[in-house]
């Protein structure tokens, strides 16, 4: 019997297939905008594969999702986050951490139609975006591969979207949030940055999961509410705003189809303005 997340299907490989090698770099008239290379790691007919093995013998048991979060330690930082109106106020540097959907897979044109972009065409004028994104990347790996780069730009904006990878590839819960409370508390004693977190909206509603019966489906959305649980509590400790997927609200951005691209997972362009919406309201908030 396979644990509450370990029936997973592993969509971070759809989150690949489409991602591109190269790097672009994109100026307007208001801000300029960086998005560093990407990686690519997968094929379709591999995930194909994974998939239709995955579903097959995927079986989760609620019974083993115990809900109690880590306990999180105090850790001391050196002042306090700025406000929502000292970035209105701007400008600001802008780092952006996040896998395949930081990128903007699934839109027509990434450099400009991805939520990271969009977000920072709103920012005051003179800003600057660092996007960071990497597809198919772990929080682990962010910690080595994007962290070190977002901390030695003195960011005063920071959002972070990387959790759906690590769910739907079975990284273990524990491991998950211990990664996360390192992120957060580096970021913390680093800069003095205004942090945004999304966590997992409700992946059950998404194409790619239609072929998964009501109990497998049930079991998912119950490893996801686990999991939200404890990157909300992180989150307070450590001051940063949580941009909250899985509620009623933005629950459209995985079931209505004209918010999903094609590869039935990432947004489309007009998911993409859905969630740079959400992640304005919270900067603003």
């Amino acid at each position: 019997m396979m644990s509450v997340n370990s029936f997973t299907v592993h969509l971070e490989v759809i989150c690949d297939t489409i991602a591109s090698n190269n790097y672009h770099l994109v100026s307007n008239e208001k801000n300029s905008m960086k998005i560093y290379p990407q990686r690519k790691r997968w094929h379709l007919p591999l995930l194909l594969l994974l998939i239709l093995t995955l579903i097959g013998t995927a079986c989760a048991s609620a019974g083993n999702a115990t809900s109690t979060a880590p306990t999180v330690k105090a850790t001391p930082t050196p002042s306090q986050p700025i406000s929502a109106q000292q970035v209105l106020a701007g400008p600001v540097t802008y780092v952006a951490l996040g896998a395949s959907d930081a990128v903007g897979v699934g839109s027509n044109q990434p450099g400009s139609q991805g939520y990271v972009p969009l977000l920072a065409q709103r920012l005051p004028q003179g800003s600057h975006l660092i996007n960071l994104g990497v597809s198919g990347i772990h929080l682990h790996e962010a910690l080595n591969e994007e962290l070190p780069i977002a901390l030695s730009t003195s960011p005063k904006l920071v959002t972070i979207w990387l959790v759906a990878n690590d769910f739907i590839a079975n990284v273990p819960y524990n491991n998950y949030t211990q990664d996360l409370n390192t992120l957060l508390t580096r970021l913390r004693a680093g800069t003095q940055a205004r942090i945004i977190m999304a966590n997992l909206p409700n992946l059950t509603l998404l194409p790619i999961f239609a072929g998964l019966n009501a109990q497998k489906k049930s079991s998912m959305l119950t490893a996801i509410k686990r999991w939200n649980s404890s990157i909300a509590n992180i989150a307070a400790h450590y001051n940063v705003t949580v941009v909250d997927l899985l509620t009623q609200g933005a629950s459209a951005l995985t079931s209505q189809r004209k918010y999903i691209s094609s590869d039935g997972f990432h947004p489309s362009p007009a998911g993409y303005v859905q969630l740079a919406d959400f992640f304005w309201q919270a900067i603003k908030s």
